[in-house]
């Protein structure tokens, strides 16, 4: 009787295990974290009516179950963590087990419906943002090399900074390569980035990373885009109390890649110079008015992703 009603599967993953919760039937049961083990689970599975299977991103433990899972046709939902314990604090639930990780997961799906995943490659999105993490990690080496080389007085000390630059220089080349190679192994994906990289200021990297961190960008509306970049103004208002607004949460890299574009968007691309012109006009810091910015590059891009179709210059 239990099977034919709809059921949420919370599964909390580890190196080693999977333990999996079914909300409402209550049955709970823990499988390895392998792939001959995936269809185990899903023969478990066969015959239950199920809403969504919702997880927690865990580095590379849950690629390969994210993978099969998503083939074998089932609605995955990857909840992130520090939301999850919110709610499981806000339900009164304050251990943390594995097990108790996989109820609370289950009713996390049942009462707040968490967003499917939207991966068509899912296997290559996880190679794209292993490579684009690696890169923005030699960013930051080739930063650090740099102010090194600058402090640097003795002549080997120098030719030795001077070398790991060049090392790292060439390490960014051969990930761009890698991420250009393996963009071109998925036409609907290479078609999306096509799409990005037509908006003035926003380049490769950038247009990957809003790939990569935001693949819904293009199913969702223009609120729920910004907020998802953490670019939404948060409200601080009680009573007659207006607090200050600020942006908070969501993809904080994303943020970042936005930056420069959004600078160069405001000198190339009319409408969004016109955007920032108004609101410091009307007394907006500059900050303020460049976050509004990187927001409306954001919407633009979710707009013209939902269209499958470049951007174009709007004429009079």
């Amino acid at each position: 009787m239990t099977a034919s009603i709809p059921q949420n599967l919370g599964v909390d993953i580890s190196k080693d295990t999977l333990d999996v919760y079914l909300h409402p039937e209550g049955v709970a049961h823990r499988f390895g974290n392998d792939k001959k083990v995936f269809t185990a689970l899903i023969k478990w599975l066969a015959g239950r009516t199920l809403m969504r299977i919702v997880y927690e991103p865990t580095g590379a433990y849950h690629r390969a179950f994210e993978i099969r899972l998503l083939e074998a046709g089932f609605t995955l939902a990857k909840v992130n963590p520090r939301q999850a314990r919110r709610f499981a604090e806000a339900i009164g639930t304050n251990a943390k087990t594995d097990a108790v990780d996989a109820a609370m997961l289950a009713r996390f799906s049942a009462m707040l419906e968490p967003r499917a995943l939207a991966l068509s490659s899912p296997a290559l999105i996880n190679d794209l943002k292993d490579l684009l993490v690696a890169r923005r990690a030699l960013v930051k080496d080739r930063t650090a090399a740099q102010n090194r080389a600058h402090q640097r007085s003795l002549a080997l000390l120098k030719a030795q900074a001077s070398d790991r630059l060049k090392q790292v220089e060439r390490q960014i080349d051969a990930i761009d390569a890698a991420l250009r190679e393996r963009l071109s192994d998925d036409p609907c994906l290479k078609a999306r980035f096509d799409i990005l990289v037509s908006i003035p200021g926003l380049g490769e990297i950038t247009a990957l990373a809003m790939l990569i961190d935001m693949p819904e960008l293009g199913a969702l509306d223009n609120k729920c885009a910004a907020g998802l970049a953490g670019l939404a103004p948060m409200a601080r208002d009680s009573g007659q109390w207006k607090g200050k607004r600020f942006i908070r949460g969501g993809h904080s890299e994303l943020r970042h890649a936005l930056f420069m574009p959004a600078l160069v968007a405001m000198r190339f691309n009319a409408d969004l110079k016109a955007v920032y012109e108004r609101l410091t006009a009307a007394g907006k810091g500059p900050k303020v008015a460049l976050v509004a910015v990187m927001r409306k590059l954001v919407i633009l891009a979710n707009a013209l992703l939902r269209k499958g179709g470049p951007w174009t210059p709007i004429t009079a």
